[in-house]
């Protein structure tokens, strides 16, 4: 029988990360720069960047490999027949120490046609943030595309967009063609489709240490970018103390948020889907399959779709994801 899962994180060094994934305990490879970590993988099946297995008898199989051997047992059948060996989502936690790029991701379509992969709608929870931390999101007003390509070409785009104050407890969606960036001094979770393809719009006229600028996708970026603002990105709630709220559910994801208060039992066996637990504060020890596992702040637990009944106990918060 199958077993919950932790994955090894695979820690990625960015000009705009920080120290706090390495300080909460993050262990990071060799060769990286524990001040400069942007993103902790936590579970990922990208062909150059597959998680690895680190707990129990599955210890050190990748989770395509554990797929192809449990198929539905593992992700749910109809998880399966969609995806096969490919795990659907990439599950991070960020440390946005320095301003990330203005960018916007491909849709499915876009990405699967330009680079033979699936695009990338995501979400994100704000974990913690400094008194005046704040995202950018989505357009104030609608643009043509002669004032978009006039924004980008002077520079300008930011004057575009909406400045969101953000603090703990907030959570956004991010659906693929929407431009985005996060300011300085936010720690957040962050949900999406498993890819890794994203169009660079406007780097703050940032420099490296060879006085270089990174890459823009401008030309690619204005194929996919929405020009029109929309409703409903905002989906921060917040959870009954010993009960769950649903935060978004879209066609890519399902994510809950539960708020752990002693004892909180689960019943998975309608669900016909694998559930990772992102723990975002607190610890909680989770019980199911008859095994338990311990999880702290920012870190992940994979259970199998074979799990139905499941029992949470401790204090703290939990981000449920899931496909519906």
């Amino acid at each position: 029988m199958l077993y919950p899962l932790k994955f090894t994180p695979i820690m990625r060094e960015s000009v705009w990360g920080g120290s706090r994934l390495a300080a909460a305990g993050k262990k990071v490879q060799r060769g990286k720069n524990a001040d400069n970590i942007g993103e902790s993988w936590e579970i990922c099946a990208l062909e150059d960047a597959e998680s690895v297995a680190a707990n129990g008898y599955l210890k050190a199989n990748s989770i395509s490999e554990l797929i192809e051997v449990y198929m539905g047992e593992l992700v749910g059948d109809k998880v399966y027949e969609k995806f096969n060996i490919e795990f659907p989502l990439l599950l991070k936690f960020l440390d946005v120490n320095n301003t990330l790029s203005v960018q916007v991701h491909p849709n499915d379509e876009f990405a699967l046609q330009e680079h033979g992969t699936r695009g990338k709608t995501e979400m994100w929870y704000i974990i913690d943030a400094a008194p005046d931390a704040a995202i950018y999101l989505d357009l104030k007003h609608p643009l043509t595309e002669e004032q978009y390509d006039e924004a980008v070409e002077k520079g300008t785009i930011v004057q575009h967009l909406n400045r969101i104050s953000v603090k703990k407890g907030d959570a956004f969606l991010i659906p693929a063609g929407t431009i985005h960036s996060i300011d300085k001094g936010v720690l957040l979770a962050e949900i999406q489709e498993c890819s890794d393809i994203t169009y660079r719009i406007y780097d703050w006229e940032r420099k490296d240490s060879k006085g270089n600028s990174r890459e823009l996708h401008t030309d690619l970026a204005a194929e996919v970018v929405n020009l029109t603002p929309q409703q409903g990105l905002n989906i921060t709630k917040e959870a009954k103390k010993g009960e769950g709220v649903e935060l978004v559910s879209c066609d890519q994801f399902t994510v809950n948020l539960l708020w752990v208060e002693g004892a909180v039992e689960l019943d998975y066996a309608p669900l016909d889907s694998f559930v990772a637990y992102m723990c975002t504060e607190g610890e909680i020890t989770v019980n199911c399959c008859g095994e338990s596992e311990k999880l702290t702040a920012l870190q992940t637990l994979l259970l199998p779709a074979e799990a139905t009944d499941v029992v949470l106990k401790g204090s703290g918060r939990l981000l449920e994801v899931f496909i519906k």
